[in-house]
């Protein structure tokens, strides 16, 4: 990474809306975030993502600072804040307990932070009434918090944060109080907005669904460090570890032995089982495969390439698939699979071959 901060003219990169530059946050002994260095883009949603205690929700109160950097720095638009309060900074912040003001209205939630910018009144109200407008609470405008599901509070919340139009819109899981079917409403209803808008959000949440389904970027975060950045689709299909492949989705991990290169491909085995991968670097030793549910195939006959031998231990029909828990015994596997083939269920204890899509497989160190 660069130690300058890019320009916008000539042909020059724009400058990224955040830049983490080796940051660290110490608690006393304890390091909570540890020299991590990351940049985000305009107009994009980059979502930390990681189990409890990893670091990220810290990050984002270093972001809108909440917290202080013990080392490093933190831009926001090419300007360096690490010293500056929160005040200070052009960011608004969306917390998972909605933060509304009980015993305001809709409207003068809304239009707190404008009042205390000394804007007009005709100003506040128009600006209010508009951002109101845009996450669909037009008419609301004299509820009380209290009368509002929880969705329409996230709303409201959402609303007090872009009203102010700040360069940076951070959120705190979001999500975290909602039920399953309005989680996923307002989550798209998120997305939405942020790409109309072309909003630059960074986003904390510990759901790899959520984090798969709104996001440009995912950075992933464990023990206090980056584990691996990059798109969805990136992490999803090409962990750089065993930790990014097991926390992004369901995962099996098969333990292997990497036997020797072929140039970018590796020659691996794990009892009968012997594959070629690309290897990305892996040295020869100990390995493992990262296999998606939806990349093993089970069959009640063995095919032209034979497959390992397995018994279903269980099976759990979930409407538009099946998945299924196999167990194998060369190599000593216990393996998780989806079947989107409903009409005929594998029962436990039926015998079966088990192969592979290979071009989903990943090998990992």
């Amino acid at each position: 990474m660069s130690d300058g901060i890019a320009g916008t003219t000539g042909n020059a990169a724009p400058q990224p809306a955040v830049r983490f530059d080796a940051v660290v946050k110490r608690y006393g002994t304890v390091t909570a975030v540890d020299s991590v260095s990351f940049d985000i883009a305009q107009g994009t949603l980059v979502t930390l993502l990681g189990p409890s205690g990893c670091g990220k929700t810290t990050t984002l109160r270093l972001i809108a600072g909440l917290e202080q950097a013990t080392e490093g720095r933190i831009l926001i638009g090419g300007k360096d804040v690490t010293q500056l309060s929160a005040a200070e900074r052009d960011v608004s912040m969306v917390f998972q307990s909605y933060a509304l003001f009980p015993h305001m209205n809709v409207m003068e939630n809304v239009s707190y932070g404008l009042k205390a910018m000394g804007l007009k009144k005709a100003e506040v109200e128009s600006r209010a009434a508009a951002k109101l407008a845009l996450v669909g609470l037009s008419g609301y405008e004299k509820r009380q918090p209290s009368e509002l599901s929880g969705g329409q509070q996230q709303r409201v919340a959402v609303a007090r944060a872009i009203v102010l139009e700040p360069q940076v819109l951070l959120f705190d899981e979001p999500l975290s109080n909602l039920d399953a079917k309005l989680r996923r409403r307002v989550r798209d209803e998120i997305r939405g907005l942020q790409q109309e808008l072309a909003l630059t959000v960074v986003y904390v949440t510990h759901d790899q669904e959520e984090a798969l389904a709104v996001s440009d970027r995912i950075v992933v975060m464990n023990a206090a460090r980056v584990a691996q950045d990059g798109t969805p689709r990136e992490l999803y299909s090409a962990p750089n570890s065993r930790f990014v492949a097991d926390f992004m989705g369901d995962a099996n991990l098969i333990d292997v032995a990497v036997r020797r290169h072929n140039g970018p491909v590796a020659e691996v085995e794990a009892g009968s089982l012997r594959l070629s991968l690309p290897h990305r670097d892996i040295p020869v030793g100990a390995a493992a495969i990262a296999v998606r549910p939806h990349a093993i195939m089970l069959s009640t006959e063995a095919g032209a390439s034979g497959g390992i031998k397995g018994v279903v231990v269980k099976s759990a029909y979930l409407g538009d698939h099946v998945e299924y828990t196999v167990k194998t015994s060369n190599p000593q596997a216990e393996l998780f699979a989806t079947d989107a083939g409903v009409d005929t269920i594998l029962s436990a204890g039926t015998k079966v071959f088990v192969s592979f899509d290979l071009d989903k497989l990943v090998l990992v160190s």
